[in-house]
């Protein structure tokens, strides 16, 4: 049974970060070298924006920055021709768009679970202060008997 079949849900992105993970143990290059070379690869065949956004994390946690894009943009520029170059630049800034606009989502989904949980987690304490409440009444009421 695959891990769709099982109820991945994220199939895709699970896919590529498996294949990203193979890519890293079966590689010499450290994970920023590896890196610079598929943006230079996503450059060159001019990759779509979210290409770049799903590259966007791993980029920076290999130590990518923007200064790192724009040079390795310089660096290809005169092999890949200056429309390529230009198409990557709009694919990178809105792939950045979306790789944000995602965390926020998420970000949101977090903080509505987080307020959920803080929800039921005050119902049960009020719950628990009727019942001590309830029980001090009987016994209250049995001490008066």
């Amino acid at each position: 049974m695959s891990e769709n079949e099982a109820g991945s849900a994220t199939p895709v992105s699970d896919t590529l970060l498996a294949m990203t993970i193979t890519s890293l143990e079966n590689s010499d290059l450290s994970p920023r070298e590896l890196m610079i070379a598929r943006i230079a690869a996503m450059v060159a065949v001019d990759a779509p924006a979210a290409s770049y956004a799903l590259n966007a994390l791993p980029a920076t946690e290999s130590g990518i920055n923007l200064d790192d894009v724009e040079d390795i943009l310089v660096a290809v520029a005169p092999i890949v021709g200056t429309s390529r170059v230009v198409s990557a630049t709009t694919n990178i800034a809105e792939g950045l768009g979306l790789a944000i606009a995602l965390a926020e989502i998420e970000l949101e989904e977090e903080l509505e679970a987080e307020a959920e949980l803080e929800e039921e987690l005050e119902a049960e304490a009020e719950l628990e202060e009727e019942l001590e409440a309830e029980a001090k009444a009987e016994a209250e009421a049995k001490a008066e008997e």
